[in-house]
């Protein structure tokens, strides 16, 4: 049997007015935000406890962060979470959620439960994540040196707030990247042997959304995204509820320990490994769920099902030139661990693989895109 569900009560709002308004925001409200979304509720939070991003470090989310966090808000009494921001404060905002989350590594390796405490509001201030409709927590846990995820109920948002007025800054990069990430997300998610009939349309939704924006970019100039970040906010929502319920395959697993090592942002890992692990699954099993997937990225892409990765590829270099591993770092050497790490640590991901990879067949990918 396979399920389809949608926890999170999905809200939209015009204006960050009118969502604080009517959430009331205030006393007994713990509030994760980053900077460059405070001008956003300058005045609007009332005597709520305002944490800020910026003062636990940069980069992707990881155990330390959690931990430094906890140490600050450990004797606050708060009976709601709000995350205003992008993957990091959505995904440890859900850990903040829960009655005990200390040390964190323990909740990650299932030796304290996940017991949800407070009510969650997720507000994504990106177009990548998803993270306001899934229970997933993607952590980097240092003392590893590799990303795990944590997904249980428990983690669900009570509440996810979509307002596009918050993508109005969002830099051309943190742009490309995290839709990016969320077309992977739809792809994988379709491609998953977890979909189902209602997932896989919320994938179909989010890449017509997604790559119908990058043909738009296309034909009138890579600023024409200002215009579409509204559509890349719904797209990104849909993919999250596909993956959500679907799960991602083995572009996330193979780029987890990559983007760990060498913190790279969770999107462009992603995008280093995207090509490769499709181009593998299309040689590999062509006559699967991967042929209608093919035949909707031709209609998009206007070209024969047989180009569509080599157009795709084209496509996604304009939006953001593709770079190499081993232009960030990467050693040939660490190809063995990367891969060991994969068919090892990331289960929970290349279980949703719509093929399963060996060993060799996982290393193989990562030196063609070394």
């Amino acid at each position: 049997m396979k399920t389809f569900k949608i926890v999170p009560q999905i809200v939209e709002y015009e204006s960050s007015s009118d969502f604080c308004n009517e959430f009331k925001i205030g006393s007994g409200d713990l509030v994760f935000l980053s900077k460059s979304s405070e001008k956003y509720f300058a005045g609007k939070l009332g005597k709520a406890h305002v944490i800020y991003r910026g003062d636990y470090g940069s980069g992707e989310p990881t155990d330390v962060m959690v931990e430094k966090i906890y140490e600050d808000i450990k004797n606050i009494d708060y009976k709601r979470v709000i995350a205003i921001g992008g993957g990091t404060i959505l995904d440890v905002a859900k850990l903040l959620s829960l009655k005990t989350f200390h040390p964190v590594i323990d909740l990650y390796d299932k030796k304290i439960p996940a017991v949800r405490e407070k009510e969650l509001v997720i507000v994504p201030t990106t177009c990548g994540t998803g993270s306001e409709v899934t229970n997933i927590s993607i952590l980097e846990l240092t003392v590893r040196n590799t990303k795990f995820g944590l997904a249980v109920d428990e983690l669900y948002p009570d509440y996810a707030v979509l307002i596009p007025e918050l993508l109005t800054d969002l830099p051309y990069k943190f742009f490309a990247t995290s839709s990016i990430d969320a077309l992977v997300h739809a792809m994988e998610s379709y491609l998953s042997p977890k979909s189902t009939s209602l997932s896989r349309k919320f994938s179909l939704m989010a890449i017509d959304l997604i790559l119908g924006g990058y043909v738009k970019m296309a034909e009138k100039g890579q600023d024409e995204y200002k215009n579409l970040l509204p559509d890349f906010l719904t797209g990104s929502n849909y993919a999250g509820i596909a993956f959500g319920n679907a799960g991602t395959g083995y572009v996330h697993a193979m780029s987890y320990s990559f983007g760990a090592t060498y913190h790279v942002p969770h999107g462009e890992a992603n995008y280093v490994l995207f090509m490769a692990v499709f181009k593998t699954y299309q040689k590999k099993n062509p006559k699967g769920f991967i042929s209608s997937l093919n035949k909707k990225l031709s209609e998009i892409l206007k070209c024969g099902e047989n180009e569509v990765y080599e157009e795709l590829d084209k496509l996604l270099n304009k939006v953001l030139p593709l770079k190499k591993m081993s232009e960030y770092g990467v050693k040939n050497n660490e190809l063995d661990i990367f891969t060991k790490n994969t068919v090892e640590s990331q289960t929970r991901l290349t279980q949703n693989g719509y093929i399963q990879f060996s060993a060799e067949q996982v290393k193989e990918i990562y030196e063609s895109v070394f």
